[in-house]
C-alpha cells in the first residue's frame, strides 16, 4: 500500500482512533444511562414495581458480566475493526428496541441482549489502543476514554429528560440508538486493525507506534503462561476484587435509580433532575483526571502503596463520609451536590484500580483485569437490586445510602490489603 511522506507531526493517524474512541465511551454512556432518566415514565407506562424496575437494571449488568471476556477474546482473535461494528450495531438495534417494550419480561429480555453487546466496547478499545499507541501514550489514552465515559453518563440524563418533555420516552432510544449506527458505519469505513494498513499513517509514525519492541515489529506478542493457581490463591487478588465490587455497587446507583430518587423523592422537576444526574458524571470526568495524574506523580515521589493504595483508601473513604452526610441534611440541593460529590471522590482512585492490576499482574495484567472488572459489575448487578428491596421493604431511602456508605467503607479497608508490590505474575 503507497504511503505518504508526511512528518511524524503532520501524520497523527492515532489521534484518529482516540476521537473514535472517545466518541464510542461518550455513546455506550449515552445509552447504558438514558433508561435511568426514564425509568419513572417507563414504569408508569408499563406498570412496573420499583423491584422489577430493579431487575431490568440488573439484566444489563448481568450480561455485561457475562459477556465481557468473550467479546473481548473475539477482538483478539478477528480485530476491532470488525468486532466493534458488529457489537455496536447490535447494541444500537437494542437501544432502539427498548423503545418497543411492551412489558415487563420483554424489556427484561432486551436490556439482557443490549449489556450482552455493550461489554465488548471498552476491551476491544483497549486493543485498538494497543496497536495503534506507544506504551508511553496509552495511559491518556485510557484517561480520554473514562473521560468520555463520564461525559455521556453526565450529558444522558438530561438530554434523555429533554427528549422525553417533548415527545415520549419511547422515541428517545431510538434517537440514542441510531448515534451508534452512524458509528459503526464510520468506523468502518475509516479504522484498520493493524497502522501499517492505514493510508494515512506515514513510514515515521508507523516507527513512532512501535518503538523498539521486536514483538510489536513483528506483531508477534509472547503469550506467557498464566500461573493460575499462584493467581486465584493470592489475597491481593481478592483484595482488588473486594474494592472493585465496591467501586461498581455504588457507581451503579447513579446509573440506575438516582433520577428516580431526584426526581419522585426529592421532588425536583424533570429538568433540574436531569441537571443533578449529569453533575455526578461531570464531576468524575474531572476527578478521574486528575486522579490519574496524582496516582503517577505519587508512584515516583511516594512508592506504589501510596499512590495506588493510599490514593484509593482515602477516595473511597471520601465517598462514604459524603453518603452519610448527604443524609444529614433536608436541603435537597445540598444533598444532591453531596452525592454527586461522592462519586467523584470514589471516581478519583478509578486509574489507581486500574493501574494496580498492572503493578501486581505484569504479563499477567490481563487476566487481573478481567476478575477485578468482572467483580465490579457483580457490585453494579447486586447495587440495584438491593436499592429495590431496602425501598419497598421499609419505604426509606435513606437506607440504600447507609449500605452504599459501608460498602464504600469496606472498600477502602480492602486497599490497605492490596500489595502492589507483590507480583502475581513474572515481570
Amino acid at each position: 500500500m503507497k504511503k505518504t511522506t508526511k512528518s511524524p507531526r503532520e501524520s497523527n493517524a492515532r489521534r484518529g482512533v482516540l476521537y473514535f474512541s472517545f466518541a464510542l465511551a461518550v455513546i455506550t454512556y449515552l445509552d447504558r444511562v438514558c433508561i435511568s432518566a426514564a425509568a419513572p415514565f417507563m414504569m408508569r407506562d408499563l406498570g412496573l414495581s420499583v423491584f422489577q424496575m430493579s431487575v431490568v437494571f440488573s439484566s444489563f449488568t448481568l450480561a455485561y458480566s457475562l459477556f465481557e471476556v468473550p467479546t473481548g477474546w473475539m477482538g483478539d482473535v478477528v480485530g476491532p475493526r470488525r468486532v466493534l461494528t458488529r457489537i455496536v450495531l447490535w447494541w444500537s438495534g437494542f437501544t432502539m428496541l427498548t423503545g418497543g417494550a411492551w412489558n415487563y419480561r420483554s424489556l427484561v429480555l432486551i436490556r439482557f441482549l443490549f449489556g450482552a453487546g455493550e461489554a465488548g466496547a471498552f476491551p476491544n478499545a483497549a486493543r485498538s489502543f494497543s496497536r495503534w499507541f506507544p506504551p508511553e501514550e496509552r495511559g491518556k489514552a485510557h484517561g480520554i476514554l473514562f473521560l468520555g465515559s463520564r461525559l455521556g453518563g453526565a450529558v444522558a440524563p438530561g438530554l434523555a429528560l429533554l427528549l422525553i418533555r417533548h415527545w415520549r420516552w419511547r422515541e428517545s432510544f431510538v434517537l440514542f440508538g441510531s448515534i451508534g449506527i452512524v458509528w459503526a458505519v464510520a468506523w468502518y469505513r475509516w479504522y484498520r486493525d493493524e497502522p501499517s494498513e492505514h493510508r494515512a499513517v506515514s513510514s515515521q509514525e508507523l516507527a513512532l507506534i512501535r518503538g523498539s519492541s521486536p514483538e510489536a515489529m513483528t506483531g508477534e506478542l509472547r503469550k506467557p503462561r498464566v500461573p493460575w493457581k499462584r493467581v486465584i490463591t493470592s489475597p491481593n487478588l481478592y483484595g482488588i476484587c473486594g474494592m472493585y465490587f465496591a467501586f461498581g455497587y455504588g457507581l451503579y446507583f447513579y446509573f440506575t435509580w438516582l433520577p428516580t430518587y431526584l426526581i419522585q423523592v426529592l421532588g425536583f422537576s424533570a429538568l433540574a433532575g436531569g441537571f443533578f444526574a449529569g453533575l455526578p458524571f461531570l464531576l468524575a470526568g474531572g476527578a478521574n483526571l486528575a486522579g490519574g495524574w496524582l496516582t503517577d506523580r505519587l508512584a515516583v515521589r511516594q512508592g506504589l502503596k501510596t499512590a495506588r493504595c493510599g490514593l484509593g483508601s482515602l477516595s473511597f473513604g471520601g465517598s462514604a463520609l459524603l453518603l452519610l452526610t448527604s443524609t444529614q441534611t433536608d436541603q435537597r440541593v445540598i444533598k444532591a451536590v453531596l452525592i454527586a460529590f461522592a462519586l467523584a471522590s470514589a471516581d478519583f482512585a478509578l486509574s489507581a484500580c486500574w493501574a494496580v492490576c498492572l503493578d501486581v499482574g505484569k504479563t499477567c495484567a490481563g487476566v487481573v483485569t478481567g476478575f477485578m472488572n468482572t467483580f465490579g459489575n457483580l457490585g453494579g448487578f447486586a447495587g440495584p437490586m438491593v436499592v429495590a428491596y431496602t425501598v419497598g421493604k421499609w419505604n426509606d431511602w435513606t437506607l440504600p445510602f447507609y449500605v452504599s456508605a459501608a460498602v464504600y467503607g469496606l472498600g477502602a479497608l480492602l486497599w490497605l490489603a492490596i500489595d502492589p508490590q507483590k507480583r502475581l505474575g513474572p515481570d
